[in-house]
C-alpha cells in the first residue's frame, strides 16, 4: 500500500503501485503512474501525463512534466517517461514533450540526474547516463547510454551525445559528441577517447586500442567522409567501430557536425608543412 503524507495533493487519474511513498506538500496532478517502491520526496510537483518506473528516487523540489519551455507550445498533451531505478536529486526539472516532435521526454533506467540538472522537452536520455549538478539539456537532445555530462555543462538543442562519451564541466556543446570520446571547452573540442569509462565498463584492451586507432585516423584525415570510408572498410566488423561510424555519418547528414580535435588538427598541419618543406 502507498504511503502518502496528509499534506500531499493528488488530483486526477493517479495510479500508485505498492510501497510508493509521497512526501509532504507534494502535488501530483493529471494522468500519472508510479511504479512500486518509488519514493517521492517533499514539495515535488508532477503534472500532466507522466509515467515513473520502479524503485526510483525523486528528491525534494523536483518538477516533472511541466510545460515545455518553447514559444510554440500551446498546452499540448505531451508526456514524460522515466524508467526504473532512476534517481532525480534536489530540484531537477524534466519538461514534457511537444506535439511537434516525439511527444514524450524520455529518461531511461539507472539514470542519475544530480541536483538542479534540467532535461528539456522531447529529450531522450539513455540508460546509465549521469548528469552532474546543474547540467542542462536543450530541447530535442539525445544522450546515448553510459554518457556522463559534467556540472554546469549546457547542451544545445538537437545535439547528440554518444554512448560512453564524457562532457567536461562548464562546457558548451554545440556539436554532436561521438561515442567513446571526451570533450570539453566553451565550444567543445574533442580530447581523445574516454578510456576510463571504457575500462570501467569492461571493454577489452584490444577494442580500446582499436578505437584509439580509429579516433586518430578520423581526426588526422583530410576529410571525414574519406576517413569514415576507410575505417568502415578496415574495421567495420567491430560493433563499437560500426556504431562510431554510423553516429558520425548521421551527424554529417544532419548538418550538425561533430566536435573537432584542434590538437590533432594542429599536428596534422605541422606534419603537412614539414613534408612540404
Amino acid at each position: 500500500m502507498a504511503k502518502i503524507h496528509p499534506t500531499a495533493i493528488l488530483d486526477g487519474d493517479i495510479e500508485l503501485a505498492e510501497d510508493v511513498e509521497i512526501g509532504a506538500f507534494s502535488i501530483l496532478k493529471g494522468k500519472i503512474k508510479v511504479g512500486r517502491g518509488t519514493k517521492i520526496g517533499n514539495r515535488v510537483s508532477i503534472f500532466h501525463n507522466v509515467e515513473i518506473g520502479e524503485y526510483c528516487e525523486i528528491h525534494d523540489g523536483c518538477v516533472i512534466g511541466d510545460a515545455p519551455q518553447h514559444i510554440r507550445d500551446k498546452g499540448e498533451k505531451g508526456g514524460v517517461f522515466i524508467g526504473d531505478n532512476t534517481i532525480l536529486r534536489e530540484y531537477v526539472t524534466v519538461n514534457r514533450g511537444t506535439d511537434f516532435d516525439r511527444g514524450v521526454t524520455y529518461v531511461g533506467n539507472n539514470v542519475f540526474l544530480m541536483a538542479y540538472s534540467h532535461v528539456a522537452h522531447d529529450c531522450e536520455v539513455g540508460d546509465y547516463v549521469i548528469m552532474a549538478n546543474a547540467a542542462t539539456l536543450g530541447g530535442h537532445v539525445k544522450v546515448e547510454h553510459h554518457a556522463f555530462i559534467g556540472g554546469l555543462a549546457a547542451v544545445h538543442q538537437w545535439c547528440r551525445i554518444g554512448a560512453y562519451a564524457i562532457v567536461g564541466g562548464l562546457s558548451g556543446v554545440n556539436k554532436d559528441v561521438p561515442p567513446y570520446v571526451k570533450v570539453a571547452g566553451h565550444h567543445v573540442e574533442a580530447k581523445g577517447l574516454n578510456t576510463v569509462a571504457l575500462r570501467r565498463n569492461n571493454f577489452s584492451r584490444s577494442d580500446i586500442e582499436l578505437l584509439k586507432k580509429v579516433y586518430k585516423k578520423l581526426y588526422l584525415s583530410n576529410t571525414l567522409s574519406e576517413a569514415l570510408e576507410e575505417i568502415e572498410h578496415l574495421y567495420g566488423d567491430n560493433p563499437h567501430v560500426k556504431h562510431f561510424v554510423e553516429f558520425i555519418k548521421t551527424s554529417i547528414s544532419s548538418g550538425r557536425g561533430i566536435a573537432v580535435d584542434k590538437t590533432l588538427k594542429r599536428l596534422k598541419q605541422r606534419l603537412k608543412r614539414t613534408s612540404n618543406g
